[in-house]
């Protein structure tokens, strides 16, 4: 389990990837990343963890816009 939480770790900052954008990469639930990156990363690699926890906060800073930009793609129509 600690291999997949740094693999996942790597991923996302190599990506600059989503929770969701990971879970789909590795096929596996979103509570699953979160819980790897947020719990078992730190025991094995604090640096990393350091790192996708401010991938992450720049994500969620931002899902606001992402959310309204498929919103407005979606009703613009063809």
């Amino acid at each position: 389990m600690e291999d997949r939480a740094c693999e996942l770790g790597a991923w996302i900052i190599e990506n600059g990837g989503t929770v969701r954008a990971a879970a789909a990469h590795f096929g596996i639930s979103k509570s699953t990343v979160h819980k790897d990156v947020t719990r078992r990363l730190p025991e094995c690699s604090a640096a990393m963890y350091r790192q996708v926890k401010a991938v992450l906060e720049k994500n969620k800073a931002e899902r606001h816009l992402r959310g309204g930009e498929a919103t407005r793609l979606k009703y613009k129509g063809p």
